[in-house]
């Protein structure tokens, strides 16, 4: 088994918050990853060393100087707005499909699965946790981390 019930989900909260309701349908397709399988797909695309997005080992991807672009945006003032459109940084490097199977991973064991589409229509869910998480896309180079004060970055891995 690869996913755990988001009812039995740790952090299930953010996505029941009354002033950022989430779908039933979207509910459905948020799929929070058993701490194996994070921590597989975490080994695959992310660090065999380091347990936290925050605390990437040498070596690792995040840490090449041409991965990341120079310029911050900033998420925090867009999640404070009513307006759920995505940052704009964020939207025009990211140019994904619906479709795309998208993870976004707060540590080696906490990872949530879903599609691009779902994301973007509750990415401010996602983000009520913020410290430091990486946004990646199955098959994707683009890569996304965001920080808990209030900026993210954008990048493309190797």
């Amino acid at each position: 088994m690869n996913y755990i019930p988001l009812q039995d989900y740790k952090k299930a909260w953010i996505f029941r918050h009354k002033e950022l309701p989430v779908s039933a349908d979207d509910l459905e397709q948020i799929k929070p990853m058993t701490a194996r399988r994070a921590e597989q797909l975490w080994d695959l695309n992310i660090s065999q060393e380091s347990t936290h997005p925050s605390e990437p080992a040498e070596g690792d991807w995040m840490l090449a100087g041409d991965v990341w672009q120079p310029d911050f945006g900033n998420w925090e003032s867009c999640w404070d707005s009513e307006d759920n459109s995505l940052p704009e940084l964020l939207a025009e490097h990211l140019d994904w499909d619906d479709q795309t199977l998208v993870w976004f991973c707060y540590e080696n064991d906490h990872i949530l699965e879903t599609r691009w589409s779902v994301f973007r229509r509750n990415w401010k869910n996602f983000l009520f946790v913020d410290d430091g998480p990486i946004l990646l896309g199955r098959k994707r180079q683009q890569v996304v981390q965001f920080f808990d004060d209030g900026r993210f970055r954008v990048g493309s891995r190797k």
